[in-house]
């Protein structure tokens, strides 16, 4: 059978490479979702997932992060989480519970240290000093303290026909202690079925989980539609919707993956993905909205990609 994976944001492309190389030897789509999430979590860069995410208004790093069985429905759940090196991988091993499968704050971190979990401070240097230059501009500009909230979600499918999902994030950048996103909500933020395919989001988790998005595609995929039929036909009749109910609307950006390996994306601003399949190479692409509910895409550029990994490594000044 066919392998593939997508993943949310050009940060998910060197995971998701090493999730297909794991694929193509027979590896599980949950070892596939997890080692690639991992990857992106330690990579101290990427300002919105695990090491080195932005920390909210108190200085302190929450991460939210899921996982989600295909085969079993099984989920597991984590919120407000703080000083653990890994979520995802504590969400794939709560995921296995039926009792207490959605952990938050403290009572996540406990169970973290009593299951062997690496402890870790998730503060980088760099990312401290981003957060008290943006105390300083929010004190001096009177500007919004919000900024950043980009997940990391990534959906595979293993030779097997299993599928699983996974999410990561540290939220929204200078958010309120305790607040969630959609990462960490099933059907919100991700959602599969091995049956049908899965769906992960990314964007601003307060407009988001108002639509309950994923299990929204993977319903209308299991109709007959496409991935890229089901993202369209999901996300732009509800963000007139959303806009006509609550009269302003966020970022929404989804993936989607099928169980025939065929993938989808839908957007309402520019966003960037990475996908690979057992016939494609992996590689990132851009996608944007156009004006007839659809969505464009096409292969990212080196010259972007090179202008990317210089722009997330400049010095904060």
């Amino acid at each position: 059978m066919t392998y593939a994976m997508i993943g949310t944001w050009r940060m998910a492309y060197e995971g998701l490479s090493k999730g297909l190389d794991l694929l193509k030897g027979g590896g599980t789509s949950g070892d596939a979702v997890e080692s690639a999430i991992k990857k992106v979590e330690d990579y101290p860069f990427f300002k919105s997932v695990g090491y080195g995410g932005l920390p909210n208004e108190n200085g302190l790093v929450e991460l939210d992060s899921a996982f989600m069985s295909g085969d079993t429905f099984g989920v597991g759940a984590v919120m407000g989480i703080s000083d653990v090196k890994n979520p995802i991988s504590i969400a794939r091993s709560l995921s296995h519970e039926h009792f207490n499968s959605v952990l938050v704050g403290e009572g996540a971190s406990q169970y973290a240290t009593k299951n062997g979990f690496e402890r870790k401070n998730m503060l980088t240097p760099r990312a401290k000093k981003i957060w008290e230059k943006r105390k300083a501009e929010i004190a001096e500009k009177n500007l919004s303290p919000y900024d950043g909230h980009d997940t990391v979600g990534m959906v595979s499918l293993d030779q097997t026909g299993s599928m699983s999902v996974g999410t990561s994030t540290s939220g929204l950048f200078m958010k309120k202690a305790g607040r969630t996103g959609d990462s960490a909500l099933v059907g919100d933020g991700f959602y599969v079925d091995s049956d049908i395919g899965g769906a992960a989001a990314t964007g601003l988790g307060e407009d988001i989980m108002k639509g309950c998005l994923c299990y929204e595609i993977v319903r209308l995929m299991g109709t007959g539609l496409s991935p890229q039929e089901a993202c369209d036909k999901a996300l732009y009749p509800f963000l007139r919707k959303l806009k006509k109910r609550f009269g302003k609307i966020g970022e929404f950006s989804l993936v989607a993956l099928n169980k025939d390996g065929q993938w989808g994306v839908s957007t309402n601003v520019e966003f960037t993905f990475a996908m690979g399949t057992e016939k494609e190479a992996p590689a990132v692409y851009i996608a944007y909205p156009d004006e007839n509910d659809k969505t464009k895409i096409s292969p990212i550029t080196q010259e972007w990609m090179d202008a990317y990994e210089k722009r997330i490594k400049a010095p904060i000044d």
